[in-house]
């Protein structure tokens, strides 16, 4: 105990004349109290990230002293202060790092379809696949790719070879190269995003292997694509993010301090009330949505940010001003590790360390100080005034273009690190603490924040991946924030849901209009199945347009799931709340344009179980939509699905052919059908009356060639029928009552309400089958 105590004493504070154990430190915003009598327990230390005080003077400033570095906003505000601090014991007397990331020996092989070529010679083969880069990529420099050898060559590609490094708290490590070299793979690799058994070697945090469940909850991985919920602003963007990734134990207004906090040191205030925009929406500016993107993974202050060219696509100035925020959030105490495909020279300034890739191959690991030296040494020196990066893609491309690629600086490279080794003693990597010990230490000065929940207190002390909570926030925490999220955005985008109310009003308008006013003779119980086929039809039509809602949120989905912001079973929920309020307003508008102008029965009660079956159709096509939408990644394909299997359920759904027509090996689609359950319904809820007649004595001709006979041809018809039948039958007799006309269509299993419960029933299936679609098909790995 004495000696983590002691390895401990290195993150407080410089003595101060008051007393210790009132000091506070001040971070993100918020004030984190040091008590008494500190236990190493990381569960103890995590519940007391969320023991926050107020600031005593009110205005978010800290009274201590003892800190030397602020790290001012690029737009400075009087309101609002940034708070990221760094220790200047922390990297004074020469210490070791506290955090240090190292990765060994990372090589990933992919498996790629074998190519025939039924045309051209062995030559022409062995020619092509040699110049590729995929080739090269798969090969080693400087090996002859024999005939022979085709078929490994085009079935195998190697992304990362061997590849080796470290990266340590308070320092930017920029992974460098042309494209296609593997520097968004190494990112990957890293941030645990390649599946398990398709990646050799070890990542390992001070020492100790880093395990997938305690990487999740210190890291945070920022995506190449902007991916923002396009109606939502600059500070509501952050806002739910601190929501998601901050603990339910802090208080609303400290996280909205952490929020304005964050945004003064992105530089974002004057963007904090702009939208985010897309293509149709005026928004922010490129650089602004990157420092957004940035800025809600590092919301919960991660130890570890990992970032996929975070300057690609924006101007030298929006480039730099992103990497300056890195450069703070590295010297706040965390590991910044991005990719970068060619920095200008003031970005290059502000990294530390540097690992040029090839082909997946390692050619220079270092300073960025260092490459003068290395391609000096290495016969090709850096002129005067030249950028260095620039000079040594240049070299790289010209060795890649030559037969045995870059393997003349890869070899050289590896000498030049052995060089460096010895001369430093050998140490690779050294860190004064376990992983465990600089966890705790991290949570101790405030960072972390992500982890105080009171189950982590209750964890093991033993294991740092033990203490950590899998999700921050609760199950109905996590639906509420996201429902408010989904609901804010798309009552921004009301041209949306005017374009859905005007198609199913123009849609009711027509039916209500062609069978206007139907009566009650044998036609207008053909014209009544008519409609009601196609107005149930109609009402799965019309969801096809929920099929783009999840596909446009499909990566935002991933990103924030990746690293447990929240709960599938949280999504998927939230998602069917916020499609219900839409539904049972256009069900409402169906309902009243046609059943009163068509003339259906039932009054009042009729009226409401045709809305609500109604509902029922649009909760069951909207879910299985939903769930298509899971599992179909394009658009197109989607509604191409959509179409098909909606046109099969109205072909089976009893409309066109009655059940007892339907061969027997079809039998089973009717039953599938979601249409057919709609459709018995509101026939049920028509013709269940037994005292209301659609067909009267001589009307029983109408659909016969005897249609078109006189009044008195159908009435001796009538009294010749009477006395075969030996049953009185006039033309007022009722022949076919409304349970007739059931029967006649076969629908004789299911009550109304059976098939009601039944279509809601498929809606819920339908979200439960979504659930698992997201559960196994929108993975964050590659293979």
């Amino acid at each position: 105990m004495a000696g983590i105590m002691d390895k401990l004493a290195f993150y407080r504070r410089s003595p101060s004349p008051m007393d210790p154990e009132e000091t506070a430190v001040a971070r993100n915003g918020l004030l984190s109290r040091r008590e008494s009598g500190l236990s190493v327990s990381l569960g103890e230390l995590l519940q007391r990230v969320g023991d926050t005080t107020d600031d005593a003077r009110g205005d978010g400033s800290s009274e201590d002293d003892d800190f030397s570095c602020r790290l001012r906003p690029p737009l400075p505000s009087p309101r609002h202060h940034v708070l990221e601090l760094q220790d200047v014991s922390l990297v004074d007397g020469g210490r070791p790092p506290p955090l240090v990331l190292t990765f060994t020996d990372l090589t990933y092989i992919v498996k790629k379809p074998r190519t025939l070529s039924f045309f051209g010679s062995q030559r022409q083969n062995r020619l092509a696949t040699s110049s590729s880069p995929d080739a090269a990529a798969g090969s080693p420099p400087g090996a002859a790719v024999a005939v022979e050898d085709l078929s490994k060559l085009s079935t195998t590609k190697t992304l990362l070879d061997n590849i080796s490094g470290e990266a340590r708290d308070g320092e930017i490590l920029a992974v460098m190269g042309a494209s296609g070299s593997g520097k968004s793979t190494l990112i990957d690799a890293l941030a645990n995003r390649i599946a398990k058994g398709s990646l050799k070697g070890s990542v390992a945090l001070n020492g100790e292997r880093l395990e997938s469940r305690l990487l999740k909850v210190i890291s945070a991985y920022v995506m190449q694509d902007d991916l923002l919920f396009p109606m939502l602003t600059v500070e509501e963007t952050l806002m739910f993010s601190a929501e998601f990734r901050l603990p339910r134990t802090l208080s609303k207004s400290k996280k909205k301090a952490r929020v304005q906090a964050l945004i003064d040191q992105l530089g974002l205030r004057r963007a904090a009330k702009t939208i985010i925009g897309d293509e149709g929406h005026r928004g922010v500016s490129g650089g602004e949505r990157r420092r957004v993107s940035i800025g809600i993974d590092i919301i919960h202050d991660p130890i570890i940010l990992f970032l996929d060219e975070p300057t690609s696509g924006l101007d030298s100035t929006s480039a730099f001003m992103v990497v300056k925020v890195l450069k703070s959030v590295a010297q706040s105490g965390s590991i910044v590790v991005m990719s970068v495909h060619q920095p200008s020279y003031r970005i290059l300034r502000l990294l530390d360390r540097l690992l040029l890739l090839s082909r997946g191959q390692t050619v220079y690991s270092g300073s960025p100080e260092g490459l003068p030296l290395f391609f000096a040494e290495f016969g090709r020196p850096i002129p005067e005034n030249e950028n260095r990066c620039e000079f040594s893609l240049d070299v790289i491309r010209e060795l890649e273009g030559g037969p045995n690629g870059a393997a003349a600086l890869v070899e050289f490279n590896r000498g030049w690190q052995a060089t460096k080794q010895r001369r430093s003693g050998g140490d690779a990597a050294v860190w004064g603490l376990s992983l465990k010990e600089a966890i705790s230490a991290s949570i101790s000065r405030g960072k972390l924040v992500s982890g105080a929940t009171e189950g982590a207190a209750a964890a093991a002390p033993g294991s740092a991946a033990a203490a950590m909570p899998t999700f921050v926030n609760p199950f109905w925490v996590e639906m509420w924030v996201l429902t408010k999220r989904a609901f804010t955005n798309t009552c921004r985008m009301p041209e949306l849901f005017a374009v859905r109310m005007g198609a199913v009003l123009v849609t009711g308008f027509i039916l209500a209009t062609i069978f206007w006013r139907l009566d009650s003779s044998p036609k207008g119980i053909q014209e009544r199945l008519g409609f009601f086929a196609f107005a149930m039809s109609t009402t799965f039509y019309t969801c096809a347009d929920a099929l783009p809602v999840f596909l446009q949120e499909r990566y935002i989905y991933m990103r924030e799931t990746a690293y447990n912001a929240y709960r599938r079973s949280s999504y998927v929920l939230s998602n069917s709340i916020v499609s219900i309020p839409p539904l049972i307003i256009l069900s409402v508008a169906f309902a009243a344009a046609t059943f009163f102008a068509v003339g259906l029965s039932g009054g009042a009660s009729g009226f409401l179980f045709y809305f609500l079956i109604i509902l029922a159709a649009f909760w069951a096509g909207n879910s299985f939509v939903t769930f298509l939408s899971g599992v179909v990644s394009n658009v197109m394909l989607g509604f191409t699905i959509v179409v098909a299997i909606l046109a099969y359920f109205l072909l089976f759904s009893g409309f066109f052919i009655t059940r007892d027509r339907i061969p027997s090996y079809w039998v089973w689609f009717h039953y599938l059908s979601l249409v057919k359950y709609p459709y018995e319904a509101v026939l049920h809820n028509e013709f269940d009356d037994p005292s209301r007649c659609f067909v009267r004595g001589g009307q029983i001709f109408d659909n016969s060639p005897l249609g078109g006979a006189s009044a008195a041809m159908k009435g001796k018809l009538l009294v010749a029928m009477s006395k075969v039948l030996m049953v009185n039958i006039t033309n007022t007799t009722c022949v076919t009552t409304g349970p007739d006309v059931l029967r006649q269509q076969g629908i004789t299993d299911l009550s109304k309400w059976n098939c009601l419960w039944i279509t809601v029933a498929w809606g819920f299936l339908f979200r439960i089958l979504f659930y698992f679609a997201l559960l196994l098909g929108s993975k964050n790995k590659r293979r």
